[in-house]
C-alpha cells in the first residue's frame, strides 16, 4: 500500500531544513507562475496554451496537395485578404494541450499531481 516513510524524513529535519524545503517549493511554484505569465506576455493571450473545440478552417498551400483548399472559402472568394487572416502559427508542440484538458476535466487529477509534486519537493533535500 502507501508507504509513509517520507514522514520520518520530514520529522528528522531541523527547522532550518524544513524552512528551506518550504522556500524551495515556493520557488518552484512561483517559477512556474512566472513562466506562465511570461508566455502570456509573449503570446499576447490570456491563456498561452489554448484548446478550442470550435471550427477554424485553414486555407493553405504547401501542405503537399496539388491545389489550394478553395472549397474552404465562401462562394466566389478566390483569395484571402488581410481582414480574413486571424492568426499565424509560430510553432507547434504536439499534445501539450492534453495536459490542460486533463487538469480541467479531472480536478482530482490536478490536485493529485500538485500533491505529488509538493511531496517530491519536501522529501528530496537537494
Amino acid at each position: 500500500m502507501l508507504s509513509l516513510d517520507f514522514l520520518d524524513d520530514v520529522r528528522r529535519m531541523n527547522k532550518r531544513q524544513l524552512y528551506y524545503q518550504v522556500l524551495d517549493f515556493g520557488m518552484i511554484v512561483f517559477s512556474a507562475l512566472m513562466i506562465w505569465k511570461g508566455l502570456m506576455v509573449i503570446t499576447g493571450s490570456e491563456s498561452p496554451i489554448v484548446v478550442q473545440n470550435g471550427h477554424i478552417k485553414f486555407l493553405t498551400k504547401g501542405d503537399n496537395n496539388a491545389v489550394d483548399d478553395r472549397d474552404l472559402c465562401t462562394q466566389g472568394q478566390h483569395w484571402l485578404e488581410k481582414k480574413d487572416v486571424v492568426g499565424r502559427a509560430r510553432g507547434f508542440v504536439p499534445y501539450i494541450g492534453i495536459v490542460r484538458i486533463l487538469m480541467n476535466d479531472y480536478p482530482k487529477f490536478k490536485y493529485a499531481v500538485l500533491f505529488l509534486l509538493g511531496l517530491f519537493v519536501l522529501v528530496h533535500r537537494e
